[in-house]
């Protein structure tokens, strides 16, 4: 009788496996083509992939298709593995979040430096002005700020990153992408090697993430899909605004590609990149529910943290839900479709 009643709950068991696989697939289907998503859909449940599939066209010149082997713009991502390297040095005694940034960069001439600590960069409380002054909707009239010219990360951090405070630091949040161009630098300063070489040595390379790097405009990337960018004066998409993505540098001047990124996320939450007790600060929430890169939601049942990228027309959203093992990975090359209510509607479905 018990190997019986074993068989039969083994038999519901799948057949519910196949029922919610069959409406995950349509859930994340049917929102595609009704929100016109260019991109690649990631969803690992338990430690397995249990979806991973692309929809549209990465280069609408030639109208070559997306695939699961595509790479994109990750935006601000990048803070992120930003954070996680200003944590590694952190556990080795390198770095002090309560110092300040002069501590780590004497030259920084901006009077953030004696106020300003590593923590406070790190949760966007540094009270600077911020070092991005362009509105979505006047980026075809008047550009993205610094980011027409290229700039080494020391320049950028010199002439862009050292305003004036705004804020008494530490009492408001404010999203500003200076604060990890600061960070970057600091990792430049310590390491004695260029942000690019630091990211590569201490995370990519170890998790064989060999798709994922920092972009610009002097390399050839295979596989990269094209960023496409509307806002509302226009009636189509035109090729992402001209910039020089590498200024964003330690902010946000990432490529990846979702089998990549899996392998970060699942790295990160196994405590192989840092100590649990360290990415327990990452996720700690602050001010506007932010902790060191991300935000964390919902924290009782749902409880998630959710990384946002966009930069124009790239377009990408990384959920891991933290009481449930569920990691949900958006990535995309228009700004067509709000990611994060795509995310949040297969986190609800599946959950």
């Amino acid at each position: 009788m018990k190997k019986i009643l074993n068989v039969l709950f083994l038999f519901v068991l799948s057949n519910y496996a196949f029922g919610q696989t069959q409406q995950i697939n349509q859930l994340v289907e049917t929102y595609a083509a009704q929100h016109q998503f260019n991109g690649t859909v990631l969803i690992q449940k338990n430690s397995k992939i249990i979806y991973h599939k692309s929809f549209g066209v990465a280069e609408r010149s030639f109208n070559s298709l997306i695939t699961n082997d595509t790479k994109y713009q990750v935006c601000s991502f990048t803070k992120t593995f930003t954070a996680v390297l200003i944590l590694q040095l952190v556990e080795q005694g390198k770095i002090d979040l309560n110092k300040k940034i002069v501590d780590y960069l004497p030259d920084y001439k901006g009077e953030a430096g004696p106020k300003v600590t590593i923590h406070q960069l790190l949760n966007h409380t540094s009270g600077m002005k911020n070092t991005d002054t362009a509105k979505d909707e006047n980026f075809l009239k008047y550009g993205i700020g610094f980011y027409h010219k290229p700039y080494q990360l020391k320049e950028i951090v010199t002439n862009f990153c050292s305003n004036e405070l705004v804020n008494e630091p530490g009492t408001k949040f404010d999203y500003n992408n200076g604060e990890y161009m600061i960070l970057g630098r600091i990792l430049e300063v310590i390491y004695q090697k260029t942000f690019e070489q630091v990211l590569a040595q201490q995370i990519l390379l170890p998790l064989g993430m060999h798709n994922s790097g920092l972009l610009s405009h002097y390399k050839l990337i295979k596989n990269l899909a094209t960023p496409y960018y509307k806002d509302k004066s226009l009636d189509h998409l035109i090729p992402n605004i001209p910039i020089y993505v590498e200024d964003f540098s330690a902010a946000g001047a990432m490529y990846s590609c979702t089998a990549d990124m899996i392998k970060f996320n699942n790295a990160l939450f196994a405590f192989k990149l840092i100590k649990k007790e360290t990415l327990d600060q990452l996720l700690t929430p602050g001010l506007d529910n932010y902790g060191y890169s991300v935000w964390i939601r919902d924290t009782q049942k749902y409880k998630r943290m959710e990384r946002y990228g966009r930069i124009a027309g790239a377009n990408a959203v990384w959920f891991h839900y933290l009481n449930s093992d569920l990691s949900i990975i958006i990535l995309s090359n228009t700004n067509l479709t709000d990611l994060g209510d795509y995310a949040l509607k297969i986190g609800k479905a599946i959950l």
